[in-house]
């Protein structure tokens, strides 16, 4: 898998928060306003430590440490040290547009008009926009067209990026507020009502087998399997970064603890990252 040692710079209010965000969830490393001069001995840091993918932002409110970058930039360059250089850009109609709806204060302070901060920065920030590896032109993008372009060029491995839980609950102890898909298997037939499942949960092997007699636990594991197997693709390529599947029963013990394992296996013979969790079912241990 590939290593990325990542320097994102450019225009003030062009998306890089957004950006990092989403190389966060990608698990990168990340530094936001480092000074300039700091970078090769943070790089060497990362070679001695192993660690992978790393994303540095250097811009403008570095001041005068921001102006040494270009210099940094040559002398890694000359050392052999690979870097990405990400320059993220927009129209100033949609900069100026941004710091009103964010009432935020340019980092070249107030001394100007906010257009002609935006111009300084602009001549400033020009020769690094000539050595970018990467141009970003955020003036059309949502912020989720800017996480896809992000994930498209930063993820090798788009299926594993999406974490993915499945959680059993009681719907009596309340719905997990965290949930974004929540499944009812309150129709299946209840354990609860023979005497000698009563305190076991849907993890130990007389609960399983009960369950697995009726014929509509095994349809609507399949159903269900096949709905995801639709559904989570789509989410992947939504740049959705974490799915919480929560499957309730009415007391979170033994329906939905036996069908979140199977959904689970399920999922996990698919090649995803997914774990599984019973909420309620601690209240039923005895």
């Amino acid at each position: 898998m590939q290593a990325h040692f990542l320097i994102i710079t450019g225009m003030s209010g062009a998306g890089k928060s957004q950006v990092v965000r989403t190389l966060e969830d990608l698990n990168f490393f990340c530094i936001d306003n480092l000074p300039a001069t700091l970078i090769p001995k943070f790089a060497e840091l990362c070679r001695q430590t192993e660690e992978k993918n790393v994303a540095l932002v250097v811009d403008i409110r570095g001041g005068r440490f921001f102006d040494q970058l270009l210099g940094v930039l040559n002398e890694m360059e000359a050392s052999g040290q690979k870097f990405e250089l990400l320059f993220l850009d927009a129209s100033d109609e949609t900069l100026v547009r941004r710091f009103k709806e964010t009432r935020r204060r340019h980092p070249l302070g107030r001394t100007n008009s906010l257009l002609e901060n935006l111009q300084t920065e602009r001549n400033l920030l020009e020769p690094l926009r000539k050595r970018a590896t990467h141009i970003f032109d955020t003036t059309t993008l949502k912020a989720a067209e800017l996480k896809e372009r992000v994930i498209e060029l930063f993820c090798e491995d788009k299926q594993n990026n999406m974490g993915i839980v499945v959680r059993s609950f009681g719907f009596k102890h309340g719905l997990p507020l965290d949930s974004d898909l929540v499944l009812d298997v309150r129709f299946l037939p209840n354990p609860f009502y023979v005497k000698e499942l009563r305190n076991q949960t849907g993890n130990d092997l007389g609960v399983v087998e009960y369950l697995c007699r009726y014929p509509q636990t095994m349809e609507y594991l399949r159903l269900e399997q096949n709905l995801l197997d639709f559904l989570i693709p789509q989410y992947i390529n939504e740049g959705k970064s974490q799915l919480v599947i929560s499957v309730g029963c009415t007391g979170g013990q033994h329906r939905s603890v036996y069908v979140a394992n199977k959904l689970y296996e399920h999922l996990r013979s698919r090649g995803y990252d997914v774990e599984v969790s019973h909420r309620d079912s601690q209240f039923w241990r005895k």
